[in-house]
Order: structure tokens, then sequence, then C-alpha cells
């Protein structure tokens, strides 16, 4: 019988936004009956968890981060925690291990026998694509893609064939400071008839969401600025 924890994928809001608009109350509950969590950053997963519920006790709470920077060695070395009790997981925003390094941990857990457990949250991605009007049947996550100007175009040309072949939609995000230079290449190097969905901010106040062609969006171009933004093409 295995008597170790589970892990408990705990989803975070995508911006400041009131927490009982976007979680569920049981999300609310289980976290803050957790103490010790992976997170991505330590000190955005504290703000986080004094939204929560946890404001005051903080300093009771035990951290181990996960990203980027994480070697194997660290990752397996965490497995250890489950000997004494359960572990939540936390990312920097949206679900956890989705587009984010904890998916590392949740992996390690299958490996080892131990119990996962997703609670319900926003997804930008879904909540995108819900939202654009294009292809809920068919779409791939692409990620992101190359930032060098030399590759770029290649890339995004190379998207657009697929998502024409398939009629499959391509959700693909970037580092929001590169937000505008993205959509200024997207309006330049594809198709005047293939649409594309900003989503941006989303779930926020001021979230925006619309989706054009090519030719449309050039007639009426827009500047997302530094927001979170998720980008969808279907050609």
């Amino acid at each position: 019988m295995n008597n170790k924890g589970s892990l408990y994928l705990i989803p975070a809001p995508l911006g400041d936004c009131p927490l009982d608009s976007i979680l569920p109350a049981e999300v609310l509950r289980t976290a803050c009956a957790l103490k010790i969590f992976v997170v991505e950053q330590t000190r955005t997963a504290r703000r986080f968890l004094s939204a929560y519920g946890l404001k005051g006790h903080i300093e009771e709470l035990e951290f181990h981060e996960l990203n980027e920077h994480s070697s194997s060695a660290d990752i397996e070395q965490l497995a250890t925690l489950f000997d004494r009790g359960d572990v939540g997981l936390i990312s920097e925003a949206g679900l956890p291990a989705v587009a984010d390094p904890g998916a590392d941990l949740v992996a390690l857990c299958h490996r080892k026998g131990i119990r996962v457990v997703p609670m319900v949250g926003p997804s930008s991605l879904m909540l995108a694509l819900m939202a654009s009007g294009l292809n809920g049947q068919s779409f791939a996550f692409r990620g992101y893609i190359p930032a060098k100007s030399d590759e770029r175009p290649a890339a995004l040309k190379e998207l657009e064939k697929v998502s024409a072949k398939f009629s499959q939609s391509q959700l693909i995000i970037e580092t929001p400071y590169r937000n505008d230079a993205l959509f200024g290449d997207m309006l330049k190097y594809l198709s005047d008839k293939t649409r594309i969905c900003i989503a941006a901010n989303l779930t926020l106040p001021d979230q925006l969401i619309l989706t054009r062609r090519v030719g449309e969006w050039k007639k009426n171009p827009i500047s997302i600025g530094k927001r979170p933004c998720v980008f969808i093409v279907l050609a």
C-alpha cells in the first residue's frame, strides 16, 4: 500500500482579480490545508497563498522551487517530500504543468506511483480558444516560436501551412514585451485571409479578445503592450 502523500495541482490567477470569481471554494480550502509547496518562484507563491486565505500563516509553510534552472537531480529529490504528506504545486499563473516546468514533478509522481490531483482553475489557452470562434475540434499549442528576426518568418509560414493543411487552430504565446513585435510579424508574413485571435489579460477587467483576418487587422491595428497574451492562428 502506498502511504505517500498526494500531489495537488493548485491553479493560480492570471492576474490581480477577485479569487472567488475564478477559483472554486474547494480549491481555496485545499490550498489552505497544505503545508508543503513546490513553486516556480517562492515570492509569487507566497503572495498567491496570502490572497488564498493564508495571510499571517505564510511563515508556517515550506517552499521548494522548481523552474528552468532545476536539474534532474533537484527534481528527483522532490520525491522525498511526499514521505511527509500532501504537496501542492503552484505555477506562476494559471494551471500548473501546462507550458510550465511543474510538468517534470507530475511526471516524477507517475513514475513513483504518487497520486496526482488536478484542481479546477483558469487556463489562458482554453479560455482563448473558447472565445476565439476558431476551430476548437482540432488545435495545437505550439508554445513559443523563434524570436530571432531571421528565423521567425519561416516559423510563422510553417505554422500557417500546418493550420491550412489540417484546418487546425495554432495557439502560440510570447514574452509580453515582445507581443507587439510578434503581432507585427504575423501581419507581415501571414496571408491576408488567415484569421488571428488576440486574447490578452484574460479573466481581468480589461481583457481583450478579438478575432479578425490578417487583412482586417492591417486596416485596424492595435497595440497589445505587455499584457499576457495568447495568439491563435487559423488559415
